[in-house]
């Protein structure tokens, strides 16, 4: 079933100049970007966008980096889009991401890794929504 999933190239990545890898490695791997934007979440964007993680011990940290310079966003399109896709990013934690994988590749660690994927189909509809306008999202002709 072709499901949409949310990218976001975080802070780390867009400092790194891997902007332009990671997106060839996203579209190398099927998926089709149906709108993408540079922007900057504040600390309140960035914390309305993470409150699922509210109260975490990790929550406050994520809030700071996440708002700690710009960002990319994408709206992916594929079947099996969420599971496809983090497939290709790997585990959160670096470390213990497979070989390949955009965050083996790339992250230094487990709060620093390059890239945030959607969870489920329905979180990827949410968190497309929460960046993206219908206006905004094209699919490929």
């Amino acid at each position: 079933m072709v499901e949409r999933t949310l990218a976001i190239l975080k802070p780390d990545c867009v400092r790194k100049k891997l902007i332009g890898e990671v997106t060839a490695r996203i579209e190398k791997a099927g998926f089709n970007i149906l709108g993408m934007k540079k922007i900057r979440l504040t600390q309140e964007s960035a914390g309305e966008f993470y409150a699922v993680h509210k109260g975490k011990p990790f929550y406050d940290g994520l809030v700071e980096f996440m708002s700690s310079g710009s960002c990319v966003v994408m709206a992916l399109e594929k079947e099996n889009a969420v599971a496809d896709f983090r497939t290709l990013i790997g585990a959160t934690d670096p470390k213990e991401a497979a070989p390949g994988t955009i965050r083996k590749l790339y992250a230094d660690n487990k709060g620093e890794n390059i890239v945030h994927g959607s969870d489920s189909p329905e979180n990827g509809e949410i968190e497309i929504n929460f960046f993206f306008s219908s206006r905004e999202l094209f699919a490929i002709e």
